[in-house]
């Protein structure tokens, strides 16, 4: 599946990608697009696709090279980023006091609002209009609903990314050595990774339950994805002169490093589509279910 000239420009001028970006188009892209065609055709439903990668992988910019692809293909295609179902600050502050201080901080589950998310995927299938959540990460809280997007439903497809979109809890016993410093220091009796745990044991597997289909962009090594983290960081400190330092971004990144190992271990397996990439991002291999 191919995107004609004009809409290859366009997105390639709005995402600030460069040229090389076809090839991705041409490897990963344009199959995954196909192949969730093939999924929506016999399924005759709207249908989720689950887009997991770490941080800095290239999920959203993938997501909105699909729904480009699918809206060419004639396809209606809408995107939710699981970051836009984060719980605002104050919820978080209520969460962090009544179960641990680690869940201030955005990102692992149970700092996400999964009923939310159920309700957004259910309604998508169903006809009339649909607001999609947005979340400010400037301000570190949820943008007001007044301010959210609307699409008109049903979609056939709805690309559903996240760094953990998909994932399962691990074996408890896994949870016992801390694998970091993080962890070693703030959660030395293991209170903060046990609740993570069990959020995604339930109710995360409720709305994960809602994918149809479910790709993996797979990093060479969680060492690659603390450097995508920190490109990331340096650009929007270049463009707007904020952000976090280096320093922060490596205590931030080890909120995300127990899941993001386990979900490289136990993914691939079952993912139906897994796409390893090289340490630009680019597509060495995809396996397509």
């Amino acid at each position: 599946m191919f995107l004609s000239p004009s809409a290859q420009a366009e997105l390639l001028a709005r995402e600030g990608l460069p040229a090389d970006f076809n090839d991705q188009l041409e490897a990963l892209w344009g199959p995954l697009a196909e192949r969730a065609l093939v999924e929506r055709r016999r399924a005759g439903r709207t249908i989720v696709l689950g887009l997991c990668g770490p941080q800095g992988s290239g999920k959203s910019t993938g997501a909105q090279a699909l729904q480009a692809l699918l809206r060419e293909a004639g396809a209606s295609a809408a995107i939710l980023s699981l970051d836009d179902l984060y719980l605002g600050k104050p919820e978080r502050a209520r969460l962090a006091s009544k179960t641990h201080p680690l869940f201030a901080t955005r990102g692992p589950p149970g700092t996400h609002d999964v009923g939310l998310g159920c309700t957004v995927l259910d309604s998508l299938g169903q006809p009339g209009p649909v607001r999609l959540p947005r979340f400010d990460k400037a301000v570190d809280d949820r943008a007001a609903p007044l301010d959210w997007p609307v699409v008109e439903a049903p979609i056939d497809l709805v690309i559903f990314e996240g760094w953990c979109v998909g994932a399962r809890p691990q074996p408890a016993a896994a949870l016992t050595a801390p694998v970091n410093a993080l962890e070693a220091e703030d959660d030395p009796d293991g209170r903060w990774r046990k609740a993570v745990n069990d959020a995604l044991a339930s109710p995360y597997q409720d709305l994960f339950g809602r994918i149809d289909l479910l790709a993996l962009l797979r990093p060479p090594s969680f060492e690659t994805v603390r450097g995508w983290r920190l490109e990331q960081e340096h650009k929007l400190r270049a463009r707007t002169g904020g952000g976090m330092t280096d320093a922060g971004i490596d205590r931030f990144i080890q909120h995300y490093e127990r899941l993001s190992r386990w979900i490289d271990v136990d993914m691939p397996a079952r993912a139906d589509v897994v796409a390893q990439l090289d340490a630009a991002r680019r597509p060495l291999s995809v396996r397509l279910g």
